[in-house]
């Protein structure tokens, strides 16, 4: 798994505080990451061929509950509240969830500040804990997807309401959200990503960490004076940020991996990463902002890369176990189903023990080999009782199988000689069976030898060079 460099005073940062908590520091990273492209988005664009675009990093944490999102979040708080002034506090929102919504929060913040002295300010941080809560909702919406991608872009913004039309300029919204493998899969699906909607998102797989021994230690306190001076810069004037030349030739190397493994993966993985290019791009010009440079030189653009090709990762990852396709069992058959009673029953059942529970009639079961009808009278006046056991040659099945292991040796040594095995033979094998408890009591014979482990054969190159970095 690719490990992501955590560069300049953001890593350092993360770096120092990420003992004391209980969580992955690549999720602390990636909130104070996009938590600053959010709070610069108004002022600092980067441009490559002359086309000059946000910087806004929208993330994803994605992790089971309990994993340290939450934690994340707050410790990049930490990190970069006083470096931002009252940015956080007064840019923050969350619970949107239309396409009306979002335009109507970014055109009431642009009303708010247009007199202002600092003028006009259309940034906003986005911050959705309950990420699925939303998504639950906004499918009911068709424009919130079309607002999405336009906010992301930075593209104008507009609505109609009772009160008159909305427009928003260059707006700077930025997307956190936190959400688990499993509603990552049910919620953000192929069909929008491949839109466009949710692949300018960066999903980001958090991992597990140790518990600490005393969690009343409380975080230490981060010099933020040299993110300060950053923030100051970065917000004084309009700058636009560009590639140095040292940082070319790998800028080439990272457009054609985007591409190659984007015509590689499978169409529900590529359209995931399909803008890995520019996430690298946006993702270099906030860490040269970060230390007050116009220029992304070459070890940002690395350390950049380094972060977007884990998201790449992740993206895979999750989106294998969401397309990942499901194996129906086969249903069991009548005389699995009757057998299985019979055996319940220690080998003799009644039509009353049977019947109701494999949803067929005595003459049914009459009809099935290896099944013996009797008819029985308890005493001379009571009621006679259909009585249902295995005939002889079928015996073998109530007796207690090999437990799965042992099943499984045995069926690996035989597995050449499947297709010369008489059908019923086959279908015995496959059928339920109710095993004893005495079947799982330590036997006295010593166990058998174990199948030797045959060595799996090595992969066919696919000739795909940066297939390797997946």
């Amino acid at each position: 798994m690719n490990t992501p460099v955590l560069y300049g005073p953001i890593g350092r940062a993360v770096r120092k505080v990420t003992p004391f908590l209980e969580t992955d520091a690549l999720g602390v990273y990636v909130a104070a990451l996009s938590m600053w492209s959010a709070a610069i988005g108004g002022t600092v664009k980067v441009s490559s061929r002359g086309n000059a675009r946000p910087v806004l990093l929208w993330s994803a944490l994605v992790a089971g509950t309990g994993r340290g999102k939450g934690t994340a979040l707050r410790a990049a708080l930490q990190i970069l509240d006083r470096s931002l002034g009252r940015f956080v506090a007064t840019h923050t929102t969350s619970g949107i969830t239309s396409g009306a919504a979002l335009v109507n929060a970014l055109f009431e913040r642009q009303e708010a500040t247009e007199e202002t002295e600092q003028g006009r300010d259309v940034r906003a941080l986005v911050v959705e804990e309950e990420w699925t809560e939303v998504l639950k909702r906004v499918k009911r919406d068709p424009s919130f997807t079309t607002k999405l991608r336009a906010a992301w872009d930075g593209a104008t913004l507009r609505n109609t309401t009772k009160e008159g039309p909305q427009e928003v300029r260059d707006p700077a919204m930025v997307l956190h959200s936190h959400i688990t493998p499993s509603d990552w899969a049910r919620y953000v699906g192929e069909s929008e990503a491949a839109g466009g909607s949710y692949n300018r998102i960066l999903p980001f797989l958090l991992g597990s960490v140790p518990m600490l021994d005393d969690d009343r230690i409380s975080l230490p306190t981060v010099d933020g004076r040299e993110l300060s001076d950053a923030y100051a810069w970065a917000t004084a004037r309009p700058r636009v940020i560009t590639l140095s030349d040292d940082a070319r030739p790998l800028w080439r190397i990272i457009r054609r991996y985007a591409r190659i493994l984007g015509e590689t993966l499978p169409e529900s993985q590529a359209v995931f990463i399909e803008r890995t290019a520019e996430q690298t791009l946006r993702t270099a010009a906030c860490l040269a902002a970060s230390e007050c440079s116009e220029i992304i030189t070459d070890r940002m653009l690395s350390a950049a890369f380094s972060l977007v090709r884990r998201s790449v990762q992740d993206a895979v990852r999750i989106t294998k176990g969401a397309t990942a396709p499901k194996v129906k069992r086969q249903p069991p058959s009548l005389a699995d189903k009757v057998r299985a009673r019979i055996e319940l029953h220690g080998g003799r059942a009644t039509s009353s023990q049977v019947l109701p529970y494999v949803g067929a009639t005595a003459h049914d079961v009459r009809a099935l080999p290896g099944i013996t009808v009797t008819v029985e009278r308890n005493g001379k006046s009571g009621r006679p009782a259909t009585v249902f056991t295995l005939s002889e040659n079928s015996s073998r099945h109530s007796e207690p199988q090999p437990a799965s292991a042992e099943r499984d040796q045995n069926r690996g040594h035989h597995s050449h000689d499947v297709e010369s095995r008489p059908a019923s033979a086959e279908r015995h094998e496959n059928r339920a069976t109710v095993v004893q408890i005495d079947a799982y009591r330590p036997a006295l014979t010593p166990a058998p030898a174990p199948a030797p482990i045959r060595k799996r054969p090595a992969p066919v190159a696919d000739g795909n060079p940066f297939r390797a970095l997946l």
